[in-house]
């Protein structure tokens, strides 16, 4: 059930998507230690599995059947497949590419709903909003950098991973008026688990010792509670009003990458992801003057 628009819930709103970062940025970070070691689909079927056990065990004594209520079933399987894919891909890319790096392709994704709205949806773009749009993504060629000694192929995974979380915003935003944020996370986490569970188990490598399997733990835990916690976000406040705080995702990324793995971003990474942020606002604030 959608919140009123008032400045109480706009706060709420607001904590909630700064926790929602935190729990993204540490998600990633713990992906980017354990792929180092176990095969991606390994980790990223774990994930899913501890983020549901960790769900299961932490919101079914608050929301009860709630938790397992689907109304629509072929959106929550295509939000399953979609949020497989997008961790796959994620992780795949973390493998070669620093936290930063793919922090600053990620936040094309604005640019892209407003690419995605204007064709799918049929919204008009004004000249302004164009311009933010190219703007965003000649930041976008700067952190990638095609052509350059510095081009990774890898980073066309990231690149294929905004696309498709694009989309996956889209698709959350159709789904928050019906469904409910508990069981939003936790189906799509379970139908994610069940999707990839052959590929996991038929190459599985056993963690040594206790460390892996706790920094698995804290996956599914920040995992779970970051999509719990921008559902819930949406119920109190507008994209609009939110939008800007998920920008703080990507200074949590650049320094976790150089606390945990020692990888300061290069200045044109800098640069290009500062770009894309400032598209990205503008984008924002020329909505928040349209409602």
């Amino acid at each position: 059930m959608l919140h009123l628009d008032n400045a109480e819930n706009r706060r709420i709103g607001i904590g909630l998507v700064t926790l929602t970062t935190l729990c993204f940025a540490t998600l990633d970070t713990c992906a980017k230690w354990l792929v180092q070691y176990l095969p991606v689909l390994q980790v990223v079927w774990l994930r899913f599995v501890f983020h549901v056990l960790l769900a299961s065990a932490l919101l079914a004594p608050h929301f009860g059947r709630e938790l397992v209520r689907v109304r629509d079933w072929r959106l929550q399987a295509l939000r399953s497949a979609m949020m497989a894919s997008m961790t796959a891909l994620n992780f795949w890319a973390l493998q070669y590419l620093q936290l930063a790096e793919t922090g600053a392709i990620q936040f094309s994704v604005p640019l892209l709903i407003a690419l995605f709205s204007a064709w799918w949806l049929g919204e008009r773009l004004d000249a302004r909003r164009w311009l933010s749009i190219a703007a965003g993504f000649a930041g976008v060629l700067l952190v990638i950098r095609p052509g350059s000694q510095a081009f990774h192929p890898a980073i066309l995974l990231s690149v294929l991973n905004a696309l498709l979380y694009a989309a996956f915003n889209l698709l959350t935003r159709r789904m928050v008026a019906t469904e409910s944020a508990a069981s939003m996370q936790l189906m799509s986490a379970l139908g994610a688990a069940l999707l990839l569970a052959p590929w996991a188990l038929a190459g599985w490598v056993w963690p040594e010792g206790w460390l892996p399997w706790l920094v698995i733990a804290l996956c599914g835990l920040c995992g779970g509670l970051g999509h719990f916690m921008v559902a819930q976000a949406h119920r109190y406040a507008s994209a609009a009003t939110l939008g800007p705080f998920l920008y703080q995702q990507i200074l949590y990324m650049t320094l976790l990458g150089w606390l945990v793995f020692g990888q300061a971003p290069g200045p044109l990474v800098v640069g290009g992801a500062l770009i894309v942020v400032l598209s990205g606002l503008y984008l924002l604030r020329l909505e928040m003057k349209r409602l």
